[in-house]
């Protein structure tokens, strides 16, 4: 692809991102199916520069507006086109701590911009040599002000370190499914195809990739022993400890990554229910069961959570998992288009449908049966306040300590993994994991 094209292409691409209508995923992959000549190589320049716009908006529209001294921004271009000569001439560079060493290969980049005015390449310039410490507050946490000041409030001390660790791209992690070969065996069969992984430091299941190479060709995946799945989520699972024979429902089950991980620890026994609003997403469960190997896995869409199917459940299930829809804003490290895409009254809302999902869900569970709330959340409202709001729904239902239950799991440092309140609270810039909240119950026998 010429360069002239390639910054077309990419222009194009941010237009169409930053109307904010559709997740950036998706509308990133029916953009690339258009461009045919783009090759993988076009294609991956393309999206790591309009995933770093999404990520540090503010810095960059602050660029492509303003400039800098001694260099104006060209705001005879289109918004997009600034902010993809931005984005192609500094992805790579960090710019949260800028140096020289984290520059992009200049180049590389002097090809896309061949044919620049002058006044055009020495902004680009100016720009490659900015300070984000200079730059209004902002330009270096890279969030919209609603949410900027939620997180400010709620982590203190913590915000400027929480807020840098969700503009890194998060680590690829994988979860062993146990039925097929146990962790050490499985990192040796990966390391033959030279892929290179650390184990997880919390989880017993997971597997910590060295960079993002692409797992479709890797045998261990396509036989099933390894599955895509972030370590949060997988002590999510690994905290419902459900046991062989059981009845358990993974609630709001998705595409099924947490389904799959307690079936391997029902070891294929017993009978799990994935249920799920979207029929579409619990398709893109069929494929990774036949590679896991399971057979005790129900799947079934259902209308919303009073829907008869899970009513003929009430009272019968040892174990009932509610990862609940939430805005996801403990992901935005894999989807930075979240924060832009979210607003404060749809906190409000998702916590309303969050407290009626759960109270659904109770019912399923039998006397001494677990119950467990969650999210990919960062937010108290999707989180410590519909625990709360629930206490006097759930009079039957008594509070676990997660803190407690991971340390008899024996998984490391498992006193760091909880709040006071006995809730798992998992944080990127602590934990390395996305963000999660689980609340545990225990109905009373």
């Amino acid at each position: 692809m010429h360069p002239h094209a390639l910054l077309d292409a990419a222009a194009e691409l941010l237009r169409r991102l930053l109307v904010f209508d559709h997740p950036a995923d998706a509308v990133a992959a029916s953009y690339f199916r258009e461009q045919r000549a783009a090759g993988p190589r076009e294609r991956a320049r393309m999206a790591n520069a309009a995933y770093a716009v999404l990520r540090r908006k503010p810095f960059y529209e602050h660029l492509a507006t303003h400039g800098l001294p001694g260099a104006a921004a060209p705001v005879h271009l289109p918004l997009h086109r600034r902010l993809a000569m931005l984005a192609l001439g500094l992805a790579g560079a960090d710019t949260s701590r800028p140096s020289q060493a984290d520059r992009p290969d200049t180049d590389a980049t002097a090809k896309v911009f061949t044919g620049l005015s002058d006044a055009e390449a020495a902004w680009l310039a100016a720009c490659r040599q900015a300070d984000p410490a200079t730059l209004p507050p902002a330009c270096r946490h890279n969030l919209p002000d609603w949410l900027a000041t939620a997180l400010q409030a709620q982590a203190g001390s913590d915000f400027w370190p929480l807020a840098h660790a969700l503009l890194e791209s998060a680590p690829l992690d994988l979860r062993v499914n146990l039925l097929k070969q146990k962790r050490p065996s499985a990192q040796a069969s990966i390391a033959k195809d030279a892929i290179e992984t650390i184990e997880t430091p919390y989880s017993p299941w997971g597997l910590r990739v060295t960079g993002k190479p692409s797992l479709a060709r890797l045998s261990a995946w396509q036989q099933g022993v390894v599955e895509v799945q972030d370590e949060g989520s997988q002590l999510l699972a690994l905290l419902l400890e459900a046991r062989r024979g059981e009845l358990v429902v993974d609630f709001c089950a998705g595409a099924g990554g947490k389904t799959l991980a307690l079936g391997a620890m029902m070891r294929n026994t017993g009978r799990l229910y994935a249920f799920d609003t979207s029929a579409h997403r619990l398709e893109g469960l069929k494929p990774r069961l036949s590679r896991s190997g399971l057979g005790n896995v129900h799947t079934a869409a259902i209308a919303h959570e009073r829907d008869a199917r899970i009513k003929a459940l009430t009272g019968k299930a040892d174990r009932v998992l509610v990862d609940a829809p939430c805005s996801g804003l403990g992901t935005l490290r894999r989807a930075p288009d979240l924060k832009w895409r979210t607003a404060p009254g749809d906190i409000a809302a998702l916590a309303q449908r969050q407290r009626a999902i759960v109270q659904s869900a109770a019912a399923l569970v039998k006397p001494g049966g677990r119950l467990i709330y969650a999210t990919c959340s960062l937010l108290q409202e999707e989180n410590e306040a519909v625990a709360e709001a629930l206490a006097p729904v759930l009079r039957d239902f008594v509070p676990l300590h997660a803190g407690e239950r991971l340390a008899a799991l024996k998984v490391p440092g498992a006193d760091t993994l909880a709040t006071p309140a006995g809730h798992l609270r998992l944080w990127p810039h602590r934990h390395g994991t996305d963000g999660f909240f689980a609340a545990v119950w225990q109905r009373r026998g």
